[in-house]
């Protein structure tokens, strides 16, 4: 259904591509986990050098992340809002670009092989639901260009949740 892409060539006009996807992907369907589901699989297709693309949704009565649709190994299950990349990208509603976890105060290690990290939070009506939670082995691997296209793939993704 989509092709697979690489980081040949201009990545903003692959991240526009890819944006496109996804909203002709969700265009008509209103059910969230479905949405959350194809959106991690389409990011798991384009994104190369990640080992883990998923989602955490906030359970607001325990001021945590829960474990959403995601492509990868098994993953923590609950992250408390402040705690760890994903946790501090929830409670501070900023995205957290992180060149080397293992620097980063706090990071929860449900993977031993990621090394670099990038988490956008989704925020609807001024709340964080949940955040996309994107892992990589590399160090480094992700840039401000990850950053720009993610947070854009994410703002599409809200319209559809």
């Amino acid at each position: 259904m989509f092709e697979t892409t690489t980081y040949d060539g201009d990545r903003t006009k692959q991240y526009d591509m890819l944006n496109k996807q996804l909203d002709a992907l969700l265009t008509g369907e209103t059910n969230q986990i479905a949405n959350l589901s194809n959106a991690s699989a389409l990011l798991g297709q384009f994104l190369d050098r990640t080992n883990w693309v998923g989602f955490y949704l906030t359970d607001a009565e325990q001021n945590q992340l829960v474990l959403g649709p995601f492509q990868g190994l098994p993953a923590c299950v609950r992250i408390p809002f402040g705690r760890g990349v994903c946790g501090t990208a929830a409670e501070d509603q900023t995205t957290q670009l992180v060149m080397d976890v293992h620097a980063f105060p706090g990071h929860i290690a449900c993977d031993a092989a990621t090394n670099s990290e990038i988490v956008i939070p989704l925020i609807k009506d001024g709340k964080t639901i949940g955040v996309l939670d994107i892992d990589s082995p590399e160090l480094n691997r992700f840039d401000e260009t990850d950053q720009a296209g993610l947070e854009a793939f994410s703002k599409i993704l809200l319209r559809h949740i």
